[in-house]
């Protein structure tokens, strides 16, 4: 259980400070399509590799984030069935999708993308557009770096699903509320 329980704080940890610097990129971003904009508009002048900046930076935000996302419980979910159900409830589904539902799908992404991925390494590809950024291969590296920190987040929520269904004391809820009760209203 102890082993659970690490690989558990250092998959949060890894996500948490992953998503602390997508956090520096969305700011990056902003800045760059701002100075797109003012570039464009009031001085009539245009680069496409900085054009591709942002929106690589938008691509490397959204993969490598969804672990911190997951994390931070910020995906879609049906609050309806889930938010007023107990702790205990709440991690038989947690355990449940991650295992059944989240994990097989990032697999089959990883499975997917292989190829795709080393052909784009084989050919060192790069834009395809006149004065493109050139490491488009970089940026398709980020699919298996998506698979990784997503699967290893899965991995975590699961495993924390499983220390709570264990009571294990530092992964229940702040208000001590055993794993077996439901909270009060």
């Amino acid at each position: 259980m102890r082993f659970i329980e690490n690989f558990v704080l250092f998959v949060d940890w890894l996500n948490d400070r992953i998503g602390r610097v997508m956090a520096w990129i969305c700011l990056a971003m902003v800045l760059t399509t701002a100075t797109v904009v003012v570039l464009r508009y009031l001085f009539a002048v245009g680069f496409v590799w900085l054009q591709e900046s942002y929106v690589w930076m938008h691509g490397i935000v959204f993969m490598l984030g969804a672990g911190y996302t997951l994390l931070r419980n910020g995906h879609v979910r049906v609050d309806v069935f889930y938010r007023p159900n107990s702790v205990r409830y709440k991690a038989y589904v947690d355990l449940f999708g991650s295992l059944f539902l989240l994990l097989p799908l990032v697999c089959l992404v990883a499975w997917f993308s292989y190829n795709y991925v080393a052909v784009s390494w084989e050919r060192r590809e790069a834009s395809y557009q006149a004065g493109g950024l050139p490491g488009l291969f970089l940026l398709k590296t980020v699919i298996p770096a998506f698979c990784l920190l997503l699967g290893a987040q899965g991995l975590s929520l699961a495993g924390r699903s499983y220390l709570i269904l264990r009571n294990h004391p530092r992964f229940l809820p702040d208000n001590g509320e055993p794993a077996g009760e439901r909270p009060r209203e």
